[in-house]
């Protein structure tokens, strides 16, 4: 009985440290986690983990541990805060500049068209360029080719 609870215990402890070993980065590799790495620094930190966790410490307290002792960058999430609000809002920053400049693009090419219909309407002549604008604006697309078999069923009288 001793011996099964030992080794639950142990099996545990062997999860714990694996998921906590697959979310800290190797300070040696830098793009590999230390579960994955076999840099000494690695393999070093996985005993740390696991001495960690049979000390009865919680996933936090290691999670603490490391960032004290190893920095920030030593975890893969790094926890949003003042400084790391720039680099976690700026997707959203420039999705919405970009919405922006395409929003007031549309409004500008809407108004110029309205400019330019109202100085037709007070005898304003238009440059070259409105001109332009408004003919690509007023002039209907071209027709539809008809297709081949289209073409080929009229001749056949179908």
């Amino acid at each position: 009985m001793a011996s099964e609870d030992e080794l639950k215990k142990k099996q545990v402890v062997d999860a714990r440290a694996r998921n906590i070993s697959r979310n800290v980065r190797c300070t040696e590799c830098g793009s590999q986690s230390i579960e994955d790495s076999q840099a000494d620094i690695a393999i070093l930190l996985r005993k740390l983990i696991r001495d960690e966790i049979q000390a009865g410490k919680t996933d936090k307290e290691v999670y603490k541990k490391l960032e004290d002792n190893y920095g920030e960058t030593v975890l893969y999430t790094p926890k949003f805060d003042l400084q790391t609000a720039a680099l976690w809002l700026s997707p959203l920053l420039v999705a919405g500049a970009a919405g922006g400049v395409w929003a007031y693009n549309k409004h500008r090419q809407k108004t110029n068209v309205h400019i330019m219909a109202l100085n037709l309407v007070r005898g304003v002549p238009l440059t070259p360029k409105e001109k332009e604008t408004m003919l690509d604006l007023l002039t209907p697309p071209p027709p539809e080719r008809p297709s081949p078999s289209f073409l080929w069923r009229r001749w056949r009288g179908q």
